[in-house]
């Protein structure tokens, strides 16, 4: 919310996630940001790994965007990127409404 705030919307959404690394390591939060995951099919590691914007803590996925509105297929980006990691929880934010908004995605 205090980047929504202090930014507003109409930014890229390199920013905002510029701006999260920043809030998160002054509140002491343990993240990694752009962590690479390996997909796997049929025994073969892909050509082509995700990338989760931030993984904080081990146990919660953010993928922030910077849209009008949420839409289904940022939910479903969520989900590939919990089912690749093994995590549980994801979270979705766009910076880029007129409100901070997100949802909380549970694989």
């Amino acid at each position: 919310m205090e980047i929504h705030r202090e930014l507003g919307k109409g930014h890229s959404e390199v920013v905002y996630k510029d701006a999260l690394c920043i809030e998160l390591a002054r509140a002491g939060i343990p993240f990694v940001r752009e962590k690479k995951y390996e997909i796997i099919y049929k025994g073969v590691v892909l050509a082509h790994p995700y990338y989760a914007d931030f993984v904080v803590g081990d146990v919660i996925i953010v993928e922030a965007k910077a849209v009008e509105s949420l839409i289904e297929s940022h939910v479903r980006q969520v989900l590939n990127y919990l089912a690749a990691s093994k995590v549980r929880l994801g979270l979705l934010i766009n910076f880029g409404a007129d409100s901070l908004d997100w949802k909380r995605v549970i694989l």
